[in-house]
């Protein structure tokens, strides 16, 4: 049972999130020869001011 979880700020559109969830099904599904109801997908949404990068908030980054 493949699980992936995609990490990312808050922001992106309930279309966007299904193509994501699509297309790691697919790729899963492809390349380790399951079946898509064994894949699973979890998308874990940040806000800009809970990430850090280059040593600065993303928030601050704006």
């Amino acid at each position: 049972m493949p699980v992936v979880i995609v990490k990312m700020r808050k922001g992106w559109s309930v279309d966007q999130k299904r193509k994501i969830v699509k297309e790691f099904t697919d790729t899963l599904v492809r390349t380790l020869k399951v079946g898509p109801e064994l894949v699973t997908i979890l998308i874990d949404e940040h806000e800009l001011e809970n990430i850090g990068k280059a040593g600065r908030l993303r928030s601050d980054m704006q």
